[in-house]
């Protein structure tokens, strides 16, 4: 199967500098948006840090398939899995050592969401907010679960509307991130791959500036990958742009 991706950062309107950070590596098909917290140049450091730190554990663990990990693998869990979930995990023990010892970052986290592509199948891991989303089909959903307290009271009351939602006072409060606690779980799941699936990876700079309806209607008319995160860029900043926004777009085709 043919894989076509793009990725793409921007600013935003509100913010004079960017705490988002995406990295691709090819040679594993690992794709990473990291969404940095802890104000200037802290949150900077803790998205970089994120990326870096996963994609240099898989090239480490690649070279070297006996390679010792600092953590234990899950029996539940495949040795795939393992490996980005173990990835991650370094990631964010990393990122609370830091902030933990040096004043200059402390408070500092990140979310972060990736993708492994492995044949016909992909993982899709993440911790905080930062989201993942599939287009099949012409049918767009969510493919994470936000780790926020809006989640938890969505989960709580089942006959929300989109008023409630909306008005929620602490929307933008997440419960789980890189960097917060010296351990982290991390979310992990395996989705067979179809011919003519879309994927997106993002901020919510993103998610938080342009509706699912806006995203799908946008993804379904657009199948130049450049011109298409373009347009969710410029369509999230045209909404307000409140924050850095980032995104990453997978295409598979026969």
């Amino acid at each position: 199967m043919r894989i076509r991706y793009v990725a793409k950062t921007d600013v935003g309107m509100k913010r004079n500098h960017n705490e988002d950070y995406f990295s691709l590596l090819e040679e594993e098909q690992l794709f990473v948006v990291c969404d940095g917290m802890g104000g200037h140049s802290s949150g900077e450091v803790a998205s970089k840090m994120a990326a870096e730190s996963l994609t240099e554990f898989f090239k480490y663990t690649k070279n070297d398939k006996d390679a010792t990990w600092p953590y234990k693998m899950d029996a539940d869990l495949s040795y795939a899995q393992n490996r980005f979930v173990v990835g991650i995990k370094l990631a964010n023990f990393k990122i609370f050592q830091s902030q933990a010892t040096e004043a200059k970052y402390k408070g500092m986290g990140t979310t972060i969401v990736s993708v492994q592509v492995l044949g016909d199948h992909l993982l899709v891991a993440h911790v905080g907010d930062s989201r993942g989303y599939r287009m099949r089909k012409g049918k767009y959903e969510q493919i994470t679960i936000d780790h926020s307290l809006l989640e938890e009271y969505k989960q709580a009351k089942t006959d929300l509307t989109d008023e409630d939602v909306k008005n929620f006072p602490h929307k933008n409060v997440i419960t789980r991130a890189l960097g917060m606690r010296e351990k982290v779980k991390v979310d992990i799941n395996k989705i067979k791959i179809e011919p003519g699936d879309s994927y997106l990876l993002c901020s919510d700079g993103l998610s938080g500036m342009l509706t699912d309806d806006e995203m799908a209607k946008m993804i379904s008319e657009e199948d130049n990958l450049e011109k298409l995160i373009s347009n969710l860029i410029n369509q999230a900043n045209e909404n307000g742009g409140t924050d850095n926004i980032t995104c990453v777009i997978l295409k598979f085709e026969e």
